[in-house]
C-alpha cells in the first residue's frame, strides 16, 4: 500500500507530473485539458519538428490554437525528444498510433516501440496508461509482460490501467472535459488510482472491471458506427437505383422519437477508429474460433464505397459524352471529416488514387489542408488549387467528397459544369449534380 498511498496522495494535491506519449490529435487536447486543470505535463512526441513547434506556444492541429499551446507552456507544460525524462512522471499515458498492417492485422509496433524507450526510465511506484484503441487483451499480454520482466509487480508497486480515447476533432459540442472517461485497471489499486488521475482533469470517469472490458467498450463504441454506416451506404446504392434520395429517406426515419439514429452515407469511412477499429476485433476473434461475419460484412460494404463513387463518376461524364480517362477531375475536400484538417484513412485519398489509376486529371481544394503530406499508404504530394469560377469552369467534373462550411457551395454550382455529391449537400434532381 506504500506505493499506492504515496501516488494517491500527490494526485490529491495536484503535484503530480503527468506524461503524455504522441501529442497528435488525442494527446495534445489531452495534454491541454490537464495543463488548464493545473497539472505540469511533459509531452513526449519522437518527431522533433513537433517538439520545437509546441515549445515556441505553436499548434499544428488546426482546431487547436496558438493561444491555447502558448497558455499551457506558461502553465509549465514542455515538450520533449528525449525518453529519460520518464523518469519524472508520476503518471504516463500513451496515446499512439494503432494502424492496420497491409494484411488487416493489427499493428502494435507504436505502443511497443514507446513502451521499449520508456522500460529503462520507469520506477516503483508510477501509472502507465494506455489509450491507444486496440483489441482486448492487449494492455494484459504487451504490456503487462514487459513490466513484469522489468521487475515490478504490478498491482503492487507499479500500476497499470487502460482508458481509451474518446476525441471527436471539430465537433463543437463535446470537449475532452465533458465526454465521460471510461478506465479499467489491472487490478483494484490500479483501478482507484487510474479514476483518481482522469478525475483531474474530466468531469465523469466511468470505471469498469478490467482493462479488456474497456477495451472491448472502446471497439463496441466504434464498431456500432461503422456497422450503421455500413447499413446507410448500402441503402444508399439501393435509393440510387430506385431514384430515391436517401438523405430525404433519413431525414423522414429521423422524425421518430425512438428506436431509430440517424447515420450518413459518404465516399468510405476515414479517420483514425472507424475504419479499423473492427478489424482489431475481428482479429483477435479468430483467436477464440470465431468469425465475425456482420462486423466483416460492414467493413467491406464501407470500403468498396470509393469505387462506387467513381463508377457513378464515370456514369455522368459518359451522360456528358466524356471518358473518365483524360478528364479534368477536382475533388473537394480531403480531410476525412468537414471542418478539420485530419486527413487520416481518408476515403478522398483513396478516390484521388483510383481517378489517377483512371488517367483522369485530379487536382484538390481542401482549406483546411494546403498540401497532402505523405500518409503510410499515400504519397499523392499535391497542392490544393483555390475555388473560383475559372478553375470550376476548367473542370469537367467536380467530385464533392467532404463537405467543408467554408465552400461557397452556392458559387460552385454556378460555375461548375458536374458535380457528383457524396454528402447531400444539394437538393436531389438538380441540373448539375449526380448523387454518389
Amino acid at each position: 500500500m506504500v506505493y499506492k498511498d504515496a501516488l494517491s496522495r500527490r494526485l490529491q494535491s495536484r503535484e503530480a507530473v503527468v506524461g503524455i506519449f504522441g501529442l497528435g490529435y488525442v494527446g495534445l487536447p489531452l495534454m491541454l485539458r490537464f495543463s488548464t486543470a493545473g497539472i505540469r505535463v511533459i509531452g513526449f512526441d519522437i518527431d522533433p519538428a513537433k517538439v520545437e513547434r509546441l515549445n515556441a506556444g505553436q499548434s499544428y492541429i488546426k482546431h487547436i490554437s496558438n493561444s491555447q499551446i502558448a497558455s499551457a507552456r506558461e502553465a509549465g507544460f514542455e515538450a520533449t525528444v528525449d525518453f529519460s525524462r520518464t523518469a519524472e512522471l508520476d503518471c504516463a499515458i500513451l496515446c499512439v498510433p494503432t494502424p492496420l498492417t497491409r494484411h488487416r492485422e493489427p499493428d502494435l509496433s507504436y505502443i511497443e516501440a514507446t513502451l521499449a524507450s520508456m522500460l529503462p526510465y520507469l520506477k516503483a511506484g508510477q501509472l502507465v496508461s494506455l489509450e491507444s484503441t486496440t483489441y482486448p487483451g492487449t494492455t494484459e499480454e504487451v504490456l503487462l509482460p514487459r513490466l513484469v520482466e522489468k521487475g515490478f509487480d504490478v498491482g503492487h508497486d507499479f500500476f497499470l490501467v487502460y482508458s481509451p480515447e474518446r476525441e471527436d476533432p471539430g465537433n463543437p459540442n463535446f470537449e475532452t472535459k465533458t465526454i465521460p472517461k471510461i478506465c479499467g485497471g489491472y487490478s483494484q489499486d490500479c483501478l482507484e488510482l487510474g479514476v483518481a488521475l482522469y478525475e483531474l482533469a474530466v468531469d465523469r470517469v466511468v470505471p469498469v472491471s478490467s482493462t479488456k472490458t474497456a477495451e472491448m467498450t472502446k471497439l463496441l463504441e466504434n464498431i456500432h458506427r461503422s456497422v450503421n454506416i455500413g447499413l446507410v451506404n448500402e441503402m444508399k446504392m439501393v435509393a440510387d437505383r430506385m431514384g430515391i434520395d436517401i438523405h430525404e429517406v433519413i431525414a423522414a426515419a429521423a422524425t421518430k422519437p425512438f428506436g431509430f439514429t440517424a447515420y450518413y452515407p459518404g465516399p468510405g469511412l476515414g479517420g483514425h477508429c472507424i475504419p479499423i477499429d473492427p478489424f482489431y476485433l475481428t482479429w483477435k476473434a479468430r483467436e477464440y474460433g470465431l468469425n465475425t461475419r456482420f462486423i466483416e460484412l460492414a467493413g467491406e460494404v464501407n470500403s468498396r464505397m470509393p469505387e462506387w463513387v467513381i463508377a457513378k463518376l464515370a456514369e455522368a461524364l459518359n451522360e456528358h459524352s466524356k471518358p473518365l480517362k483524360g478528364s479534368r477531375i477536382l475533388v473537394l475536400g480531403v480531410a476525412y471529416k468537414k471542418n478539420v484538417d485530419d486527413i487520416r484513412e481518408s476515403p478522398s485519398l483513396k478516390l484521388i488514387e483510383l481517378l489517377r489509376q483512371s488517367g483522369s486529371e485530379v487536382s484538390y481544394s481542401d482549406p483546411h489542408v494546403p498540401k497532402i503530406p505523405r500518409t503510410r499508404s499515400y504519397s499523392l504530394t499535391m497542392t490544393s488549387l483555390p475555388i473560383t469560377p475559372e478553375n470550376l469552369t476548367n473542370q469537367d467534373a467536380i467530385l464533392l467528397a467532404t463537405d467543408h462550411d467554408e465552400f461557397d457551395y452556392k458559387m460552385i454550382s454556378e460555375n461548375a459544369r458536374l458535380i457528383v455529391d457524396t454528402r447531400g449537400r444539394y437538393p436531389f434532381g438538380a441540373s448539375n449534380v449526380v448523387k454518389a
